[in-house]
């Protein structure tokens, strides 16, 4: 079974900028999608960011632009940049890695995910 342990949040201003890392208990790259969701108190949780095992990316509406997924391949580790902040990012965030037939259907990982970590913009 896959482990993940999440990592990197805390309180920024809206406009800054955050780095989130996901440390992976196997080598998955290869094997599963990764990505990122996040939930906020009372909404739905929502799938931000995509890594398809063919290296492809793919993030949410509402993040795009801003939002950066990538990987180290060495320290199988994956990171989310998050730049430009706004208050509506305000959530915890947490990083899952899927089996890939989820994310070639254009859904974001969720199976296999971390204790999460809070990101707080204020205003």
């Amino acid at each position: 079974q896959v482990q993940v342990r999440d990592s990197g949040g805390g309180s920024v201003q809206a406009g800054g900028s955050l780095t989130l890392s996901c440390e992976y208990s196997e080598p998955t790259f290869a094997r599963y999608c990764m990505g990122w969701f996040r939930q906020a108190p009372g909404k739905e949780r929502e799938g931000v960011a995509a890594l398809d095992t063919d290296g492809s990316t793919r993030y949410s509406d509402t993040v795009k632009g801003r939002f950066t997924i990538s990987k180290d391949n060495a320290k199988t580790i994956l990171y989310l940049r998050m730049n430009e902040l706004k208050p509506e990012d305000t959530a915890r965030y947490y990083c899952a890695a899927d089996y890939p037939a989820r994310c070639y259907s254009g859904r974001f990982p969720v199976q296999y995910s971390g204790q999460g970590t809070q990101v707080t913009v204020s205003s």
